[in-house]
């Protein structure tokens, strides 16, 4: 690697660290490029040379959250491979709940941006996508052994759907939301009911 492809690549870390910074503190509309140029101390036009927009910076983020996140919820079921799959489920569950309250704005982050995962979300972003989906996955798998892997897709998506949801509403205290302390009971009730427990 060149000298040149050197500083590129420290910019550009330099930039979303900074960004990441301004996120956690005031979410995605406290990315000012002005700002992010003056904490990486290079010109503002050097953050074009590096990222297409400030988009593309905000992603650069969510890579480095998504990849937090994964942490989180692999973190909670490592070990674990002979646990019942409602118990991984709830505990990978209860992990990204804990990783929204404690990292909200990052969290946020990763759904702001308007775009499809079909048409124009970044291979990396289906990939890891699909990473965490594989975490979801592998249980499902045993309590439906004879799903079709469409069908199986399409469940994992749903509860991941279903489970996000839950969270989103309740660490936002909308109306048809319940309390955080009362989220992991519904998630639990939610997860139940997929696993024939109740």
């Amino acid at each position: 690697m060149s000298k040149v492809d050197d500083r590129r690549k420290k910019l550009r870390e330099d930039l979303t660290l900074a960004a990441e910074r301004r996120i956690i503190e005031g979410g995605t509309t406290s990315v000012k490029a002005r700002d992010l140029a003056t904490e990486a101390g290079c010109a503002l036009g050097a953050i074009y040379t590096v990222f297409a927009d400030m988009n593309d910076i905000v992603m650069a983020v969510n890579l480095r959250t998504f990849r937090k996140v994964d942490d989180a919820v692999s973190g909670s079921i490592k070990g674990r491979d002979s646990d019942a799959p409602l118990d991984r489920l709830m505990a990978m569950s209860i992990a990204y709940m804990h990783f929204a309250r404690d990292h909200t704005n990052i969290w946020r982050a990763l759904f702001s941006l308007e775009m499809s995962a079909e048409v124009n979300a970044p291979d990396w972003y289906v990939t890891e996508l699909r990473e965490l989906f594989q975490h979801i996955a592998k249980p499902l798998s045993e309590l439906f052994p004879d799903m079709s892997a469409e069908d199986l897709d399409l469940l994992v998506r749903g509860l991941f759907s279903s489970v996000h949801g839950i969270i989103l509403l309740g660490l936002e205290r909308r109306i048809s939301g319940v309390g955080p302390e009362q989220i992991e009971k519904m998630i639990y009730q939610i997860l139940s009911r997929v696993a024939g427990k109740i």
